[in-house]
């Protein structure tokens, strides 16, 4: 992503050179930037109100990042590592408790950021830079989910007529937009019934058995 910093026109440095004072006050410019991007949106947030949130002079947040911009960029690859992380699951449970498992991840981790992932979502409308952030994550995620449909298909257990890649595109975007609608848009749900039904209409889709995880 294209970057210019407001006062200097010189690079950030590296995480990694930072101190560990430099690093606290970076993170907390991270926080800071993340609750104002949240109460204002992304197109009324001013660094000021950044560096003031974080208690640190305007100056010190150019001693970090390069204009909000660059923060959000930041905060937006956080948000989709949280987001598509997945902890190791046991390699015995059956394909159907393992797109359960996978699902159920899924969605606490975009209910605990659908405030940040609503912005996210409408700055890829505007900015091409950000789509093709969300455009990255989101193929990462259909590659993971695509490949395990194959594999499920060699074994027997995913109808072979299905394509993949396509199969978890719709998918996906099944489940995006139910979640978006549901905690971004303030449609109303039973929790437990809208994961239910999500994870029913994912293993129907496939044609999976239930082995009764749902009943």
């Amino acid at each position: 992503m294209s970057k210019s910093s407001a006062n200097t026109g010189s690079s950030t440095p590296p995480v990694a050179a930072l101190t560990a004072r430099g690093r606290k006050t970076r993170d907390g410019l991270l926080d800071a930037a993340r609750k104002v991007f949240e109460d204002v949106g992304f197109l009324d947030t001013r660094v000021e109100q950044i560096a003031q949130e974080a208690g640190v002079s305007y100056g010190t947040f150019y001693r970090y990042f390069e204009s909000k911009e660059d923060v959000f960029e930041e905060l937006s690859t956080r948000l989709f590592e949280d987001v598509h992380r997945r902890e190791p699951l046991d390699p015995d449970l059956s394909p159907a408790a393992r797109l359960v498992a996978s699902n159920r991840s899924y969605y606490q981790a975009y209910q605990r950021n659908a405030k940040l992932m609503a912005i996210v979502e409408q700055v890829a409308t505007f900015n091409n830079e950000f789509r093709a952030l969300r455009h990255e994550h989101r193929r990462k995620l259909i590659e993971r989910t695509s490949r395990a449909i194959a594999r499920w298909q060699e074994q027997g257990q995913v109808r072979e007529s299905l394509d993949p890649v396509m199969a978890a595109r719709a998918m996906a975007a099944m489940v995006d937009h139910t979640l978006y609608l549901w905690l971004v848009q303030g449609d109303e749900a039973n929790e437990e019934n809208l994961l239910d039904t999500l994870d029913r209409m994912c293993i129907g889709a496939l044609g999976l058995d239930d082995e009764g995880l749902l009943s």
